[in-house]
């Protein structure tokens, strides 16, 4: 009877613990199943919002980022160019050892000998405490001409900068800019003086017999000015001279040639870049300017050279001329009469016509009316020199 209590107490307890197991795993069940169980409809929106003002949070920030980075980005460029820039110098600015600043500065403030004058400005003679003999060259007053921005402090640091290019140019056949002196409203350029002065100068001496110009220098001053003018003309960036003519062609003491008042035309606006004598056709249809146009102001200064007759002789303001200087060598030289417009008084040694002949018809090319019809720096100094070693 013991046993039979004992098993049934047993069974009852089994039965109970399986029963609580049952309910344990049923009711594990049911949370499952309401935790996977889609959001109500009621709690949608607001998930919804939530979402939204997360991704446009996101969006502002990396506006707002980008904003400020490209302003700084501006800011730090604006800095390094302000700080980079040229300064307006003040004073005398000198490039050559031989010249103090302070003597420059009182020697300008002296009467000085006048040398010549243009629209450009005046030409002085210069004397150092030292002894230096120097020309300057006075550039304005730019008061007088341009815009009223013409004594802005943009104007004048472009101008500045333009000189320190020049300033750099250096060959045998260029007048070297030694320093430059800016007051209120002009530029003071200093170069070398030059004792036998310009070309135009030499010319009209020889045109009144006071002065005798062998060819072998006639074609040795053609030579120095076409080289000179390669040198411009290959420099980087390129530089021409706009304002090619025997009044800026110096001589000095052996009659080598120097260019002056090279790339003076970029400075100021008021410069006579186009001078009626020896500009090209184009500066005058179109005012386009290449190196092309400095090539027909060759061509002008070595008819010149050749015929030994100024461009604005009134010979050749009539109908049998032509019209020019350039149009007289062209109808002779295709007539086959080109030996009647050399100078008389260069006529000699066959050898030496036989040259002559030959740079008229390099001056003819030079002076075409076109262009692309006419020879580069380059090819005109293969030649000329192959007319004479030099």
């Amino acid at each position: 009877m013991d046993r039979r209590r004992s098993t049934s107490k047993l069974n009852s307890r089994l039965t109970r613990l399986l029963l609580l197991l049952f309910i344990f795993c049923f009711r594990q069940e049911t949370v499952q199943c309401q935790e996977t169980e889609p959001p109500s409809p009621s709690k949608q929106p607001h998930f919804k919002n939530q979402l939204q003002r997360i991704i446009l949070s996101i969006v502002l920030g990396l506006v707002t980022g980008l904003i400020c980075a490209l302003l700084t980005a501006f800011l730090v460029r604006c800095f390094l160019r302000y700080i980079s820039r040229t300064p307006i110098l003040k004073g005398p600015v000198i490039f050559s050892p031989k010249i103090d600043p302070k003597t420059l500065q009182l020697a300008l403030t002296n009467e000085n000998q006048l040398l010549g004058s243009s629209p450009n400005g005046k030409y002085y003679r210069t004397v150092l405490e030292n002894g230096l003999i120097i020309a300057v060259k006075q550039l304005g007053p730019f008061s007088e001409c341009s815009s009223p921005e013409s004594q802005s402090k943009s104007v004048k640091r472009r101008i500045q900068q333009e000189l320190e290019v020049l300033a750099g140019l250096r060959h045998r056949h260029l007048m070297s800019l030694r320093a430059y002196v800016r007051e209120h409203d002009r530029f003071s350029l200093v170069y070398d003086f030059v004792p036998n002065g310009s070309l135009e100068d030499a010319m009209n001496r020889v045109r009144e017999n006071q002065l005798q110009l062998g060819w072998e220098v006639r074609l040795r001053v053609a030579v120095g000015v076409i080289k000179g003018l390669q040198y411009l003309h290959s420099y980087v960036p390129q530089i021409m001279h706009y304002n090619l003519k025997p009044t800026n062609v110096m001589l000095d003491s052996e009659f080598e040639p120097r260019l002056g008042d090279y790339g003076l035309a970029k400075l100021t606006p008021y410069l006579d870049g186009a001078t009626s004598g020896y500009s090209a056709p184009e500066c005058f249809q179109n005012g386009r300017y290449s190196d092309k146009s400095d090539i027909f102001s060759f061509g002008m200064i070595l008819g010149v050279l050749l015929t030994g007759r100024d461009p604005t002789d009134p010979f050749f303001g009539e109908a049998a001329s032509g019209g020019s200087l350039g149009r007289w060598l062209r109808h002779l030289q295709q007539a086959g009469e080109a030996r009647e417009a050399l100078d008389k008084s260069i006529i000699g040694e066959e050898g030496e016509e036989d040259e002559m002949l030959m740079a008229v018809r390099i001056a003819v090319v030079c002076l075409s009316d076109l262009p692309a019809e006419r020879p580069s720096s380059d090819e005109l100094v293969h030649m000329l020199t192959q007319l004479h070693s030099f």
